[in-house]
């Protein structure tokens, strides 16, 4: 399968394919071999961006991320936490064929109602929008992805 070269940095993966022809990739924050969908795609250079452009380490980003909306279990794609401790960053990830929309935001503030981030990121790895958490609890754009060095 072909990936498109997303508006994120080039990464570098560890990948194999298995017996039954999927590629898998080894994700080093969870420890383990994940299946390269087109989601996961985006998710792995999200991460690698947070790293090498926002300041993060490994340690304070958290994939699934386990989220209560209204009682239903949810998780997250990627929760940023910041120096103290608490989640910073919400990140929404879609696969690069998914228009991003009102209600990828929706699903990203949803989110965000029990998390408290500053910020929202929501991405196909072609179209990338952030927002900041405004006084009055909606959410403002703004035109760059946030950078927390």
């Amino acid at each position: 399968m072909e990936y498109p070269q997303l508006h994120f940095p080039p990464i570098r993966l560890k990948a194999r394919r298995t017996g039954n022809g999927r590629t898998e990739v080894f994700d080093r924050g969870r420890g383990r071999w994940l299946v390269l969908t087109p989601e996961e795609w985006v998710r792995r250079h999200v991460v690698e961006y947070l790293k090498s452009a926002c300041g993060f380490v490994a340690e304070q980003i958290v994939e699934e991320y386990a989220v209560d909306v209204n009682g239903m279990a949810q998780r997250a794609d990627i929760v940023a936490i910041g120096s103290d401790a608490q989640p910073l960053v919400v990140v929404e990830c879609k696969e690069p064929n998914v228009t991003i929309s009102h209600e990828t935001l929706r699903q990203a503030a949803r989110y965000n109602a029990t998390l408290g981030c500053r910020y929202i990121v929501i991405t196909n790895g072609l179209t990338t929008h952030c927002f900041t958490l405004a006084a009055d609890g909606g959410y403002v754009p703004i035109d760059h992805f946030p950078h927390f060095e």
